[in-house]
């Protein structure tokens, strides 16, 4: 019988990277420039591998492979095959993020025989006045930009939106954006590593080189309309479901609670995944139990209809599926 599963987290150093994972959530980094720590991933050649019960040791897409749809949802399986179809993320920006854009599923399938890369951020911390960038400030024209561009202007023709613990941004492919120094996010997204990089602040690397840009690929995806309300507004409520993002690649829920609750995914035809962000929890599934810490992401199999969430103290968590509805 499938179980919740836990996966070994896949720690990348980034340029920009810092040690928040490290003392935010406890990562096993040795690293000081620890930038993203890959939480549930089926991509290819960073595959999560399980960490707890009779599976541990398998690999993401193995499991694909044995349970199908019994692990990601019948119609998940159809379409997606043993492609995992999304990626869970933790990132840590000690340093500004490039500014950049990912190309859609057309785009993407035609370039790069990939999927697309639609993604959401939930502001896990956050300094004293760091920003993020999401789109333009005003519409702007193809040759405006370029001007831009050539000039080292294009920064100026961005939208930076002030943050806090809590905010929520979706961030659909086309759309321009970068995490700002000081930020630290949750990411969910499309199972891509696609990044067209179009500005990078003319930072070096070990060698002095400065890293690659993407200006022409980058062109014939970007939305250069203005961003007008890039921040989702919610209102987050206590044992109660709050919904956060739902689009064609994921639903995201926020869930904060004190007292035990019980979920129900008898009429969703998909895994569910819990990223737990603050707090640790117990998943009590048919008398078995999980222990969730501050931190774990957890694949909860499709086969699975009901269990109970059972919290030390307040937890919040995201809860994310693929709603085929």
């Amino acid at each position: 019988m499938l179980y919740p599963l836990k996966f070994e987290p896949i720690l990348k150093d980034k340029i920009w990277g810092g040690t928040k994972l490290k003392s935010l959530f406890n990562k096993a980094a040795e690293t000081d420039k620890l930038g993203e720590s890959w939480e549930l991933s089926g991509y290819e050649n960073d595959e999560s591998v399980v960490t707890n019960g009779f599976l541990a040791g398998n690999t993401l897409p193995e499991l694909i492979e044995i349970y199908m749809g019994e692990l990601i949802g019948d119609s998940i399986f159809d379409e997606y095959g043993l492609s995992f179809p999304l990626l869970f993320k933790l990132i840590d920006a000690n340093e500004n993020l490039s500014i950049q854009v990912h190309p859609g599923d057309e785009v993407a399938a035609e370039r790069h025989n990939s999927y697309g890369k639609t993604e959401m951020w939930y502001v896990v911390d956050a300094e004293p006045g760091a920003v993020l960038i999401i789109g333009f400030s005003e519409d702007c024209s193809r040759d405006a930009y370029l001007d831009a561009l050539d000039e080292g202007l294009v920064e100026d023709l961005l939208q930076k939106v002030p943050v806090k613990k809590g905010d929520v941004f979706f961030i659909p492919a086309g759309l321009v954006h970068a995490i700002g120094k000081g930020v630290v996010v949750a990411e969910i997204q499309q199972s891509s590593d696609i990044t067209y990089r179009i500005y990078d602040y003319k930072r070096v690397d070990d060698q002095g080189n400065e890293r690659e840009l993407h200006t022409e690929q980058a062109l014939d995806v970007i939305n250069f309309e203005a961003s007008k309300e890039p921040k989702t507004v919610y209102t987050p409520l206590m044992n109660e479901v709050t919904p956060l993002v739902s689009c064609n690649y994921f639903t995201t829920n926020m869930l904060r609670f004190n007292k035990s609750i019980a979920r129900q995914y008898a009429k969703i035809d998909s895994f569910v995944s819990y990223m737990c962000l603050d707090g640790n929890f117990v998943i009590d599934f048919g008398g078995e139990k999980t222990i969730v810490n501050k931190g774990d992401t957890i694949l909860i199999p499709a086969s699975i209809d009901e269990l109970s969430l059972i919290p030390d103290a307040e937890v919040t968590l995201l809860e994310v599926y693929v709603d085929n509805a």
